[in-house]
């Protein structure tokens, strides 16, 4: 699905006064951020995912989630006063000057948990099939706004429309708000109206998917719709785990071969599986006994660094092994064989989970050196 045309940018400034480091702070095990990155590279629509911030913990937050960060937010758009649109225009000018071009650009905040890719792509495919310039999300308000009314500054009420006090809420128009998630814009496109204008093409969310997050009270709120939509998947993975434990056939496997494998809803960073099932493929790196092996998960998201290994097991497909995420698995996870490496790429990846250990030995050295030295001067 991907379409070689489109950006998404990602503002995420910094320095957040009432949420104290809002964008990376931990939502239900990850960082807020990683939700918005993670739907973004799931929806396959994006060339590029790229975060524009002036803060290097988010930086490197938004890296080891996937996103790229070419360069850093400039000072003069990193204070309380600068816009999203700001940044978000910025960035896109920065990169057109580095050779990138695009047609397409979808702003997507950082706050934005409850973000679900389909309604990316229907947002991207009504833009792209239209004469709009701009298709952002939207969700109805809860209550008429026919029928709101204000509070004087003697304490009494006011209608705003006091002829509507009678009327009922079925015979009022139904109004809409800013849903805060996503904004798709056609570049070459200059604006000629506003963002709730003539311009635009309204991508409808059900309510029950939009929280904005700028208090604690939001966060709260967020947490418990979160958790609303999400609460039975723990309970799902438990009940499966349970038949996978009684599994009676046991299947002869190699190293090398990689298995679509059930590898549960797990834990803050910890990787997961997805679907039904909690697929996953996992290489099977050294076998230890005949039902468990020694398996790297993989991903089919860009990574780069000292943490992955990127290789080719299936034609015009790329896999990264997440060699961070190694651990023991029981062959009776699997679900059936999706392939297997050829004894070059199995050598190298050998050297590179090699030079893995041998960094995190090193850095655990160093903690513990680091601890001694502390507790001595202290």
């Amino acid at each position: 699905m991907q379409n070689p045309n489109a950006v998404a940018i990602i503002p995420a400034r910094g320095g957040s006064k009432r949420i104290p480091k809002k964008n990376i702070k931990l939502f239900h095990g990850k960082p807020l951020i990683a939700y918005s990155i993670e739907t973004a590279l799931d929806s396959g629509l994006f060339e590029k995912v790229v975060v524009s911030t002036d803060d290097e913990a988010i930086a490197k937050v938004a890296r080891e989630y996937g996103a790229e960060v070419p360069f850093m937010r400039s000072k003069e758009l990193s204070d309380d006063f600068a816009t999203s649109g700001d940044a978000v225009n910025e960035t896109l000018k920065r990169l057109q000057a580095m050779g990138e071009e695009f047609t397409y650009l979808c702003t997507i905040y950082a706050t934005a948990p409850l973000l679900q890719k389909e309604y990316l792509v229907e947002g991207f495919e009504k833009l792209k099939n239209s004469d709009a310039r701009v298709a952002f999300s939207v969700t109805s308000m809860p209550f008429p706004i026919q029928r709101t009314f204000k509070i004087t500054q003697d304490g009494h009420c006011e209608m705003f429309w006091p002829e509507n006090f009678s009327k009922r809420s079925q015979d009022l128009e139904e109004a809409y708000q800013d849903a805060g998630q996503f904004y798709w814009e056609k570049i070459d496109l200059k604006p000629n109206d506003i963002l709730f204008g003539k311009e635009s093409l309204p991508i409808i969310l059900p309510r029950h998917l939009v929280q904005d997050i700028d208090t604690p009270e939001d966060w709260k709120r967020a947490e418990l719709l979160y958790a609303a939509l999400h609460q039975d998947r723990f309970d799902s993975w438990n009940k499966l785990k349970k038949r996978l434990h009684h599994k009676e056939k046991i299947i002869e496997f190699y190293q090398g071969n990689i298995y679509f494998m059930s590898i549960g809803k797990n834990i803050g960073h910890e990787v997961y599986g997805k679907e039904e099932l909690f697929l996953r493929p996992v290489l099977v790196y050294k076998k230890l006994t005949k039902t468990t092996f020694l398996g790297i998960p993989l991903t089919s998201q860009k990574k780069e660094g000292s943490f992955f290994f990127q290789f080719s097991y299936k034609k015009d497909k790329t896999s990264v092994a997440m060699l961070h995420q190694m651990r023991v698995f029981d062959i009776r996870r699997s679900e059936y064989l999706s392939g297997k490496i050829n004894k070059n790429t199995y050598k190298n990846l050998e050297k590179k989970v090699t030079e893995f250990l041998q960094v995190t030995s090193s850095s655990k050295k160093k903690r513990n050196a680091d601890e001694g030295l502390n507790r001595w001067q202290l």
